[in-house]
């Protein structure tokens, strides 16, 4: 049936300007109408009741719609690890993927995660999450890419590119959101080249693929909540980027003054009717709140939906594509590509299945489903294969026996009957994730008031329940960077009984290892791995995956060597200054570098050269498999200025390519680079200071291996 929503988006769709089609659709509407299009469409405590019983996890969240004109509005589901409404498919966690270096694996990720996002009946993803990982100790780190900038910012335009196939993506949350148990009180202070230069550029990326919209973070910014900052929504975002879509808040209390959110420029409060629900219809009637604001608002979400009618009109897919076969096979695909090998002492991975009598399992996590936090990204797979699960299905004719660890003379014992030891330790949702406070304070002030006279009980009991059943992920920022005292005695013991002892780590940040890791014969990072690491894990470890994942941030020796971290924080000023950055200013050496990873084979990169104009160019470098497997690697091009003027890292990521090469081959490979990423932000512009750049051409962050070419501006 023809409406005037449809009859515009066929106009766009002709050619006609979307702003242009919207403005006629906003005139068209009530004055109920439009500030309807400024929250969600689920009444306050019925949802957040709804909510706490589980119903994040069971159905859309609609927002904007306007029936009457046929406007659709949005139909929300969380995410980055896949849809987490219903059975649907586990991927690894973000930062696992972002150790593949594999923007066109991410995108592929997209694509289904878009087709599993329209078989539930939604229509709006909320899961790019590129927070840049400052410190390894945040809750959260799992759901982004890692440390740098650039890396970040290609992963998540790719899943954001996947995605928009089938529906609308969001970039999450705008902007300097790292850290989780002082998010909803930490102000966090950062100067323009800090914030320009670290903390931002990632988002833009992502922006400037065409992202549909952006979701403001709950933390403020230089003294503004990023859900009512104007310099963050409307001065950088849309004025300086030229972002043409809308944003949203986060959940519940992602903003503190209704009319100054509109102001700003935040489009939607979502999930609820809540404070733009109390307080905007009385502002706009005693002229607090110009209806201009409100329009402009509800023009820009109206404009969004009409550029991406087409996709909006698509009948949803069938619900068998739902964690399909193609999409368990491309969740293993990722989950082997992000597996980093870190140590392989005397060649003993990969394992010779044919030799093995008996492998020791060892660890209660190889035998726990553990796929990462349980909070708002949480999924729930149909199945979940532990890495105990898949060593057994990949060696049926091998003893392979389990210990939890927790005896250790019993661990012991086993270790040293066994061929070969795998432990499996790390991290859980009950180490780090998502954070909600007990006590909220002065944030419940936020909620409207219960009218309803049986809302409290239904709250008590709604709350009940969640606590009874586990409820919300406990989560929060890690209290240490190392493993627990327990596992660090179990590796060491397992390691004095049996020298062919492999370590598996889970979690989702860097981990400090300098307590054991030489004492261990292989050691892997296997992240939250998602619903088929166990089967990846056995592929890497029997050599049938030559492992190719490379770190997305640098694990130091010592935690000194990071910035200060306080997870209680009222303020917190954010500098150019983090991870392998951090290190290289101060010259710490790093356990392991950013970009580092092993592998069954070695490379070799040969015969660097640039071409190309003066800011932007092409390096181009032969890449030379060296050892007896095909395997796969990632080529990194790192620039700096040696005689800088102004207080810069030292070398910056410019671009990286993952190339597969059969045994002996050689393979010549293009890397776009541009000096526009390493530019320095002065007065509002972005200043490419003269002078002689180095391009170096690496394995990883500080490879003592690499190449340089050297290129001049102007």
């Amino acid at each position: 049936m023809s409406t005037q929503f449809s009859e515009a988006a066929a106009r766009v769709r002709a050619g006609a300007d979307a702003r242009k089609e919207a403005r006629q659709l906003v005139a068209q509407m009530t004055l109920d109408e439009k500030l309807g299009c400024l929250d969600g469409d689920t009444p306050f405590w019925d949802g957040l009741i709804d909510s706490i019983r589980g119903g994040y996890f069971q159905h859309p969240w609609p927002a904007a719609a306007v029936p009457r004109l046929g406007i659709p509005g949005i139909q929300f589901s969380d995410g980055p690890r896949g849809i987490v409404l219903g059975k649907c498919t586990a991927f690894p966690v973000s930062m696992a993927r972002g150790a593949t270096f594999a923007p066109d694996l991410e995108e592929r990720i997209g694509e289904a995660i878009g087709r599993e996002l329209r078989a539930v009946g939604a229509t709006y993803y909320g899961g790019v999450c590129v927070n840049l990982l400052r410190h390894p100790a945040w809750g959260r780190a799992q759901e982004t890419y890692g440390e740098d900038p650039f890396h970040v910012g290609e992963m998540g335009a790719a899943l954001a590119c996947g995605i928009q196939n089938y529906g609308l993506a969001c970039v999450k949350h705008f902007a300097c959101n790292s850290m989780e148990n002082a998010r909803f009180k930490v102000d966090v202070t950062a100067d323009e080249r800090a914030l320009h230069e670290v903390y931002l550029p990632h988002f833009k990326r992502v922006v400037d693929a065409g992202v549909a919209s952006v979701m403001s973070a709950y933390n403020s910014v230089n003294g503004d909540w990023c859900g009512q900052n104007r310099e963050l929504l409307t001065t950088i975002l849309r004025d300086e980027w030229g972002f043409d879509g809308f944003v949203i808040s986060d959940f519940q209390m992602g903003l503190r003054d209704a009319v100054q959110s509109v102001e700003a420029g935040l489009d939607i409060e979502m999930p609820y009717l809540q404070l733009r629900h109390q307080n905007l219809p009385a502002a706009v009637a005693d002229g607090r709140l110009l209806m201009e604001a409100v329009e402009r608002s509800v023009e820009r979400t109206v404009a969004t939906l009409l550029r991406f009618a087409h996709l909006l009109k698509q009948e949803p897919q069938e619900t068998a594509v739902i964690a399909c076969a193609p999409h368990r096979d491309l969740a293993r695909e990722a989950a082997q590509k992000s597996i980093v090998l870190l140590r392989n002492e005397g060649g003993v991975l990969p394992l010779d299945g044919a030799k093995l009598q008996r492998v020791a399992v060892i660890g209660e996590l190889s035998a726990k489903p553990n796929i990462g936090d349980g909070g708002s990204s949480n999924v729930h797979p149909p199945h979940i294969v532990t890495p105990l699960e898949g060593l057994r299905a990949a060696l049926p004719h091998v003893d392979v026996t389990y210990d939890d660890g927790t005896d250790l003379a019993r661990a012991s014992a086993a270790a040293a009957e066994a061929d070969v030891v795998l432990a499996v330790v790390g991290y859980t949702h009950r180490d780090e994730g998502e954070f909600i406070p007990r006590d909220i304070g002065e944030l419940f002030q936020l909620f409207p008031p219960m009218t309803d006279p049986t809302t409290p009980e239904r709250l008590r009991d709604a709350i009940a329940e969640a606590t009874s059943g586990g409820g919300f992920s406990p989560g929060g920022d890690r209290a240490r960077l190392t493993l627990s005292e327990g596992q660090e005695v179990l590796i060491e013991t397992l390691a004095a009984a049996n020298p062919r002892t492999i370590v598996a780590v889970m979690g989702g940040s860097a981990v400090i290892m300098e307590r054991w890791r030489q004492r261990v014969a292989a050691l892997l990072l296997l992240w939250y791995p998602g619903m088929e690491g166990g089967h990846a894990l056995a592929d890497v470890l029997l050599g049938k995956v030559n492992p190719s994942g490379r770190l997305p941030f640098v694990i130091p020796t010592k935690s000194e060597h990071l910035p200060r971290f306080d997870r209680d924080a009222n303020r917190e000023t954010y500098d150019l200054w983090h991870g392998q950055w951090k290190l290289d200013r101060d010259g710490n050496q790093a356990a392991y570098s950013f970009g580092f990873g092993l592998s069954y084979t070695t490379f070799a990169l040969e015969d660097p050269q640039v071409t190309g104009k003066t800011t932007e160019g092409t390096v181009t470098v032969k890449v030379r498999n060296t050892g007896s497997r095909a395997g796969a690697t990632v080529v990194q091009v790192y620039g700096g200025l040696p005689k800088s003027g102004f207080e810069r890292p030292p070398r910056r990521l410019l671009g990286f390519t993952r190339v597969e090469i059969d045994a002996g081959e050689t393979r010549r490979v293009e890397i776009p680079v541009s000096l526009r990423t390493i530019a320095v932000r002065q007065n509002g512009q972005w200043v490419i200071e003269p002078g002689r750049y180095e391009l170096s051409v690496a394995h990883y962050a500080g490879d003592p291996s690499a190449s340089s070419v050297f290129v001049s501006y102007p």
